[in-house]
């Protein structure tokens, strides 16, 4: 609320919210085609490794030519314009810069880029929830004991979930059960860029291959993505994770209530208090009516028998027994709707969604049979997939984040289906990212966990 009206008021000050976005994928340019266009914003400098890719994306984000011909960021800053560059760091140390928005995808890259904003006194919006699954409750507590913030990205999955959920606890309710639907079938965690093909083609009949990444939308396919964004939900929530992960139960959303509550009850959870994602897609392979593929959901209750009533008296998506109630939006507009973000950000101080414990982690676990001397090639590729696990059985088995799986060497086999370990890999321990990664466990770990258990650690 209010959010426009504040922005107004830097538009009266002449003192627009300067931004600095690193990355210019798929993300990143839906938020270009509407920053441009919010006014009390302005996009100073956008960095990406493919500068010609960038001016391609600009315009068919809208941007007129000359809006990004600044030869400086200092002329940027002056003229109202745009400076590209490939340098993510001359965005960040740059003093007139209040905000970076980090869109790069890639975990390792997104804390180093984090850690350095902050360092220079910029506050974050971690669009690379990848990063934020690896190392993100240590960023959070480094840009408040710096005075910054350091905020989820609105318009993703997981910080309109936190909305939800803050929504449900200000209200009184308690929460249940928080995420999102997306299409899930078990034989999904098998699948590579090369067969992802065969699963797309069912429903997204695509007539153009060439904009696809099909690396990105495998990690979507294969269960990689919704575990990292419900380890984000409930890294920022307190939510917990299941014992097993996520069962991604098929669900439609009349039904959201009646499946997203415990066992106990009739429903499919293990215990009240955790993440989700709910399948448009039956174990049969048959779509679902009425699911909520792109939507997001909560799932409430109140021990306010009078509450409880009201449930079904205003049509709150009630559970048969009138004791659960669901409130869900449809969809999500991703890099459209970022700017809720970046104003919060800069003009309340206050995060979209932040991590503020360490109670859910992403596992890689071996699609197939893994041989010693092969490299990992990290999420939605050939080897690994990610597995949703509580932080606690993470550390006490070792396991290896799913954020470190990419370009690393295994020293020994792993059977498939294997949750992978710190010792099964060559890690570099000089590395920012496990460096970032290792400080996290032992700052956010129960104390008997907070060293790696005998025999495991980074070689």
């Amino acid at each position: 609320m209010n959010l426009a009206a504040k922005l107004a008021l830097r538009v009266a000050e002449k003192r627009p919210i300067r931004i600095g976005q690193i990355g210019a994928g798929k993300f990143g340019t839906m938020f270009l085609a509407q920053v441009r266009l919010t006014p009390g914003m302005h996009m100073v400098g956008l960095a990406d490794l493919a500068p010609a890719r960038t001016r391609q994306r600009l315009a068919d984000a809208g941007w007129p030519a000359e809006q990004a011909d600044a030869r400086s960021i200092g002329e940027a800053i002056k003229s109202g314009k745009t400076f590209l560059t490939d340098d993510a760091m001359a965005l960040i140390r740059h003093p007139g810069i209040e905000v970076i928005i980090e869109a790069t995808g890639d975990p390792a890259t997104g804390v180093e880029l984090a850690e350095a904003a902050i360092a220079h006194a910029k506050h974050v919006v971690m669009v690379n929830v990848e990063a934020d699954a690896l190392a993100g409750p240590l960023l959070a507590r480094r840009a408040q004991a710096a005075g910054l913030v350091y905020s989820l990205a609105w318009g993703d999955q997981p910080a309109l979930i936190c909305e939800h959920v803050d929504w449900a606890r200000a209200c009184g309710f308690e929460v249940i059960a928080a995420g999102k639907g997306t299409r899930y079938h078990p034989s999904y965690h098998r699948s590579t860029p090369d067969t992802v093909w065969e699963i797309l083609d069912r429903y997204l009949k695509l007539e153009d291959r060439s904009h696809i990444n099909p690396k990105m939308f495998n990690s979507f396919i294969d269960g990689s993505k919704s575990a990292i964004e419900m380890t984000a939900v409930c890294n920022a929530t307190g939510l917990a994770p299941q014992s097993t992960g996520l069962s991604f139960p098929p669900a439609s959303r009349f039904e959201l209530a009646d499946v997203c509550k415990p066992k106990a009850d009739g429903g499919t959870l293990e215990k009240r208090g955790v993440t989700e994602v709910v399948s448009s897609l039956t174990r049969e392979e048959k779509d679902v009516p009425h699911h909520v593929a792109m939507g997001t959901y909560v799932v409430i209750t109140s021990e306010s028998r009078y509450a409880r009533q009201c449930f079904a008296e205003y049509h709150c998506l009630p559970d048969r027994s009138a004791t659960y109630a669901a409130l869900y939006r449809p969809t999500h507009m991703i890099g459209l709707e970022l700017g809720i973000s970046v104003a919060s950000v800069a003009l309340r101080r206050e995060p979209t969604g932040a991590p503020r414990c360490f109670n859910s982690d992403v596992v890689a676990t071996a699609k197939r049979a893994l041989r010693k001397g092969e490299t990992l090639d990290g999420e939605g590729g050939f080897c690994v997939w990610g597995r949703q696990m509580p932080a606690a059985a993470s550390l006490e088995r070792g396991c290896l984040p799913l954020g470190l799986a990419a370009g690393v060497r295994l020293v020994r086999d792993v059977a498939e289906g294997a949750a992978l370990t710190f010792a099964d890999v060559a890690l570099d321990p000089h590395s920012k990212a496990v460096l970032a990664r290792r400080e996290m466990e032992t700052l956010f770990a129960p104390s008997r966990l907070a060293q790696p258990a005998a025999g495991i650690g980074v070689k």
